[in-house]
């Protein structure tokens, strides 16, 4: 290695989910003040490289509007001082519906890495800087598909799935990395090595209702920090909601949602990571980012609740006084008609209520039946053990049907809506 180059700002962010909604409400203008804020972040930091960690979408067949604000956030970023943008996909995004603009923004100096491929090559990127010298290698690894790293064989146990899906994704990492440190050692410039993933690590930290959606069946998701090369100078991760570092590395993260994607996630501050190198050192800062729209959980008893909601209505903090509420009524007075007591409480406010849980009503009066409970409420597990329950399938059989279900429902979310 016989030539050093200046510092290079990096910054990593995943899971924007652009297209979700909460309890039915669109959050197109919280996306767009994200986006927004984003690129004056940037801009102001000027940052050399963006990775975004997978999950741009929130769904395989996004909307105009959350494809319009994703294109016109990579063309403000492309006009930017920023040099390379990349993008790999997540488990909620379509690897087709990705890729398909990719030799266009390849103009812009944005690389999009759909899915895998048999070539290690097609995720290796050597980045260069203005004088068209490298500056950055970037192994950009997507969600690695079930399909796409084990070979399925009938009769197989779980152990064995578990088994091959983890040497499938070690032996895809340990590919792409020792090309990355190949093409390294060909160009004789000391140059960080930056990886990315989309996957579940083991002890990862997750909140209720964050969607984080188990990426294979059972437990096959959570890979230990030790599957991952050591040639990393950093590994941007996407997946998981809550910012955190990977087995206590300042090195291994994930960056987060930059938005609160349900109520439980209300009170988390969501950032993006900056990373500087010094040659291939790494330094990293957390950067926060602002609440573009307030979420606010309010729980107890009516008297409990109604003063929450009288402070919320007095703050000075517009944030607060236009916050979306979720209700959970747990009182011991069984209220029957909470939803028009709530209303008129913010009757005259910014304030929304988006969900009303009243326990009182579901453990006094329907018991087991859950009829307050929407979809929304509900995963599809919860969905087909409730199935099972009813029609009274015997409790020993219920974990097979349980597991086969899982993969069914597995291999659909993995099915690219949006391929030939």
């Amino acid at each position: 290695m016989n030539q050093k180059l200046p510092p290079l700002k990096l910054l990593h962010t995943s899971d924007w989910h652009i297209g979700r909604t909460l309890y039915g409400r669109k959050r197109y203008e919280e996306f767009e003040a994200f986006l927004s804020w984003l690129a004056e972040t940037i801009q102001q930091n000027e940052i050399d490289a963006l990775l975004v960690a997978g999950d741009v979408f929130d769904t395989s067949a996004p909307s105009n509007r959350a494809q319009e604000l994703y294109y016109r956030f990579l063309c403000r970023v492309a006009a930017s001082s920023c040099r390379h943008v990349v993008v790999v996909a997540g488990n909620h995004d379509s690897p087709s519906f990705l890729n398909a603009p990719k030799e266009l923004l390849k103009a812009l100096d944005v690389h999009v890495v759909g899915s895998s491929t048999a070539s290690p090559e097609d995720e290796v990127l050597v980045l260069c800087n203005e004088q068209d010298a490298p500056e950055l290698i970037v192994c950009a690894v997507p969600y690695l598909r079930d399909r796409d790293i084990r070979v399925a064989e009938a009769g197989e146990s779980v152990e064995d799935k578990e088994r091959k899906l983890i040497e499938g994704i070690r032996t895809h990492y340990a590919a792409v990395a020792a090309l990355a440190e190949q093409k390294r050692e060909e160009l004789g410039v000391d140059i960080p090595i930056v990886g990315t993933g989309h996957l579940f690590t083991a002890g990862g930290q997750t909140v209720d209702g964050d969607g984080v959606r188990e990426l294979y069946v059972g437990s096959l998701a959570h890979v230990t920090a030790g599957i991952f090369p050591a040639c990393f100078n950093y590994l941007a991760l996407g997946h998981l909601h809550v910012p955190q570092k990977v087995n206590g590395s300042e090195t291994i993260r994930y960056s987060g949602s930059p938005l609160p994607m349900g109520f439980g996630e209300a009170k988390q501050q969501k950032s993006v990571c900056q990373v500087e190198f010094h040659s291939t050192a790494a330094s990293v800062q957390l950067i926060d980012v602002p609440i573009f729209q307030k979420l606010e959980r309010v729980k107890g008893d009516w008297e409990g609740i109604s003063n929450r909601i009288i402070e919320l209505t007095a703050t000075d903090d517009p944030n607060r006084s236009r916050a979306w509420l979720e209700v959970i009524y747990d009182g011991t007075e069984v209220i029957g008609d909470l939803r028009e007591r709530l209303e008129a409480a913010i009757s005259g406010t910014q304030m929304e209520i988006l969900r009303i849980k009243n326990n009182r009503i579901i453990e006094r009066v329907l018991g087991q039946i859950h009829e307050e409970e929407t979809l929304d409420d509900l995963n599809v597990n919860d969905v087909f053990e409730r199935c099972l329950a009813v029609h009274d399938v015997p409790e020993e059989q219920r974990p097979e049907l349980l597991r086969a279900y899982q993969e069914t429902v597995s291999s659909l979310y993995e099915d690219d809506v949006q391929a030939e």
